[in-house]
């Protein structure tokens, strides 16, 4: 991990009217230095020091220091605070296999190409990291400061395995020393575990969730991803994908550990990507589990339990219409793996009347065995659409295929500009079963 230095404080992005921050005179632009006589390094210690009713900062405006004063009157102090640049972001200094940001094409925005491995994002955001280079300061501010929960990339908990899967790295890979540490002083973790076919599956898949299991509940959920693999692995290390038949084997054996961890830890612990069980579905019948087996949720971000909480909460939205919404014409936009499961959907919800048109866009970007929306490009959303007739009123976009800061595919494509090419009105959906009610009703 290659850490930047960055200057002291936090800049505040906006300050909403009639709040404490408001009141106290800070402004967007203001740089937040100190909170009550301590130094700022960043958004965490902001966030630790910030708790108490009443805050006396040291801010610099223009280059001119001014001190004010906030006074809490509930939780919220009414600010938000510009996010790290990218020379202050810890970055990766690993040479994993089946890295996906080195089988990004040439030419995309620069910021794709940021691999970071910063333990603070990983608090703030829920990014994974590897935990190989953190420094002793930084185990100890983890610990100090209570930055839990964090994300961690485990893969494997056999050290040699751990290491040929980082690219070996010129430090140690060996990750139980410092979970057991982190668990010990209750830092609440979650396990990520890249599956790569031939490599840390079978007898190594069982071995790492083995010697994680012991360390829940501070461990509190171990995820099994598939490995994405994009068309552009140029002189990059051999791998493939899972096939239907290993994830039904897969899926089989998981729901085993599942049984004896309920039994032992009160939870399943472990949990397989949707994408798993989507794949298993192309070989047999096999549902995906209830809503109950992902206790709660804790990593839908993951990709963990994201199709049956969507596909339950559209149901029980449907349910609770009033009247039925006759359909109109309109194209929804998705990935080819969730295609014909949205179109299903939507029959069983009286939604996929004439015009109608779920469509599934092939990645030809990144290559067709990715098939999720949010790695769709505007570009082959475009081309994909041109060739179908008439799409309705409008075309209905996840925005999980928009980045939120500035509204743009991942080829900087925007909506307007697709909807100039289509000739079709572009609306950006958010993932939940009400906005996508929502806006099938208001087209």
């Amino acid at each position: 991990m290659k850490t930047r230095s960055s200057a002291d404080g936090v800049v505040v992005a906006a300050v909403r009217a009639e709040t404490p921050a408001a009141t106290a005179g800070l402004r967007a632009g203001d740089r937040i230095l100190a909170i009550n006589g301590r130094r700022l390094r960043d958004a965490i210690d902001f966030q630790f020091h910030a708790a108490e009713d009443r805050l006396d900062l040291a801010v610099e405006r223009d280059g001119a220091p001014r001190a004010l004063t906030v006074r809490r009157r509930g939780p919220e102090l009414g600010l938000e605070l510009e996010p790290p640049r990218p020379a202050e972001i810890a970055t990766c200094a690993n040479k994993c296999v089946f890295c996906f940001i080195h089988q990004l094409p040439k030419g995309m925005r620069r910021s794709l190409y940021v691999k970071d491995d910063d333990f603070r994002l990983s608090f703030l955001h829920g990014n994974y990291i590897t935990l190989t280079d953190l420094g002793e300061a930084d185990l100890a501010r983890i610990v100090e400061q209570r930055l839990s929960p964090l994300y961690v990339s485990v893969h494997a908990t056999d050290p040699e395995l751990r290491w040929r899967l980082l690219g070996r790295p010129r430090v140690s890979a060996e990750i139980l020393p410092r979970l057991e540490r982190l668990a010990k002083a209750g830092i609440r973790m979650h396990a990520q575990i890249v599956l790569c076919p031939g490599l840390n599956d079978g007898a190594h898949l069982e071995r790492t969730v083995s010697e994680l299991a012991p360390l829940h509940p501070q461990v509190a959920t171990t995820a099994v991803v598939p490995v994405g693999l994009t068309r552009h692995r140029e002189r990059l290390p051999e791998l493939r994908r899972l096939t239907p038949e290993e994830a039904c084997a897969l899926i089989a054996a998981v729901e085993g550990w599942q049984a004896r961890f309920l039994s032992t830890l009160g939870s399943r612990f472990v949990f397989l990507a949707d994408e798993i069980y989507l794949l298993a579905e192309l070989l047999a019948e096999r549902p995906l589990p209830p809503a109950a087996a992902y206790e709660g949720f804790p990593v839908v971000e993951d990709g963990i339990g994201l199709v049956r909480r969507f596909e339950d909460g559209f149901a029980h939205a449907v349910a609770r219409r009033r009247r039925p919404d006759p359909p109109r014409p309109v194209t929804l936009v998705t990935g080819e793996i969730f295609g014909s499961r949205l179109e299903a959907l939507l029959a069983r919800g009286g939604l996929a009347g004439p015009g109608v048109r779920v469509a599934a866009v092939p990645n030809e970007h990144f290559g067709r065995t990715i098939g999720v929306a949010g790695l769709l490009t505007g570009r082959d959303i475009q081309r994909h659409l041109a060739m179908l007739p008439d799409l309705g009123r409008a075309v209905l976009v996840p925005a999980v295929a928009l980045r939120d800061l500035d509204g743009v595919f991942l080829d900087d494509a925007t909506p307007a500009d697709l909807s100039r090419d289509l000739g079709t009105p572009v609306r950006v959906v958010e993932p939940s079963p009400g906005a996508l009610l929502e806006a099938l009703r208001d087209v």
